[in-house]
């Protein structure tokens, strides 16, 4: 009997080790040349993003970290449910900080929950996800690929991202 416990309790460590050790080795197909990035976006003081790719956003975010430049966001539908989740869909630009002519677009989705929707007032949660329109890359960024997701951070007014780029 105890010969037997001993077999078990060594098979089930076998087992255990095999697990982790096939849970450590990366996935070829998710990570071949994805680069992980991550940043805060705050909203651009006025006159701090004047990019001609901008003309025209609803507004502009300073973005820092992995990327350095301006987000230009381009709302396209916004609603407001009576429980105070509001939705909103959109494209951006992403303009590098620089010469200009490192770019890339993406559509966006974001949902939050506020106290006030009707007037965006008293934001509780909010998120979004902004998967990169394939061909839309410019200079640096020219044939990427990835998404990029945002989650507010309602206490500092800020916009953590995190993402990951793949050419």
């Amino acid at each position: 009997m105890k010969r037997q416990l001993t077999s078990l309790a060594v098979t089930a460590i076998k087992v255990v080790a095999l697990i982790s050790l096939a849970l450590t080795v990366p996935f070829p197909a998710l990570a071949d040349g994805a680069t992980q990035i991550s940043g805060i976006g705050f909203f651009a003081d006025t006159g701090a993003c004047t990019d001609p790719e901008g003309e025209g956003a609803d507004y502009a975010l300073r973005m820092t970290g992995d990327l350095e430049g301006c987000h230009y966001v381009f709302v396209e539908t916004a609603s407001c449910s009576p429980s105070g989740t509001y939705l909103e869909t959109g494209t951006e630009v992403f303009v590098g900080q620089g010469s200009g002519n490192d770019t890339f677009m993406t559509t966006y989705r974001f949902a939050a929950k506020y106290q006030d929707c009707a007037n965006l007032v008293g934001e509780i949660i909010g998120r979004c996800q902004h998967p990169i329109i394939v061909g839309s890359g410019k200079g640096i960024y020219e044939g990427v690929t990835g998404r990029l997701d945002f989650k507010d951070d309602i206490e500092a007014g800020n916009f953590p991202y995190r993402g990951h780029l793949r050419w």
